[in-house]
């Protein structure tokens, strides 16, 4: 990584678990990065972000997504949970890897802007690479993120060996 990147938390799972939270993520960044390798134990589920606990109708997000033969797109409004990036298939290996760009995200006067990159390797439901851009309406800086692993509102487990790192962008 650039120099301008700091490590924050790294996670990496010794049993599957159903979230992956970090908490008390200092004001003191300019953005975040956040660098996702995981797996599910259901055959197709999606990476799921929540800000602040917020359960609310907050969150917006647009996907573009590609698979060598077909492209495509989708788009929800008024989410209490949007995803971020299709998965994989059995959690033998990890398959799925996202890269979350959180731009701005201490601004107490804006609200929070996302921008992510996956690919699913392999996936028997999903494979390909996919960009979404998200939106949080809160200006309340971004102090917690948790992922979840999901399937129309039901909640999986990410695999055993899965990987969380989040990184704090240094100001110039």
């Amino acid at each position: 990584m650039p120099a301008t990147y700091e490590p924050i938390a790294t996670t990496t799972l010794g049993t599957a678990a159903a979230t992956v939270t970090f908490s008390s993520i200092s004001g003191s960044y300019t953005d975040l990065v956040l660098v996702t390798n995981w797996a599910s134990s259901n055959s197709l589920s999606f990476l799921y972000v929540q800000f602040n606990s917020d359960t609310g109708s907050n969150y917006s997000f647009t996907e573009l997504y590609g698979t060598g033969s077909a492209a495509g797109s989708y788009r929800e409004s008024n989410q209490s949970i949007p995803w971020v990036s299709a998965n994989v298939g059995v959690p033998s290996t990890i398959k799925a890897n996202t890269i979350m760009n959180f731009m701005n995200y201490s601004n107490s006067t804006t609200y929070k802007t996302w921008i992510a990159r996956m690919n699913s390797v392999d996936a028997p439901s999903y494979p390909g690479t996919a960009a979404s851009v998200g939106l949080w309406r809160s200006t309340n800086a971004i102090t917690t993120i948790t992922l979840k692993n999901r399937t129309s509102g039901v909640d999986y487990n990410f695999a055993s060996g899965s990987t969380f790192s989040l990184y704090g962008i240094k100001s110039a």
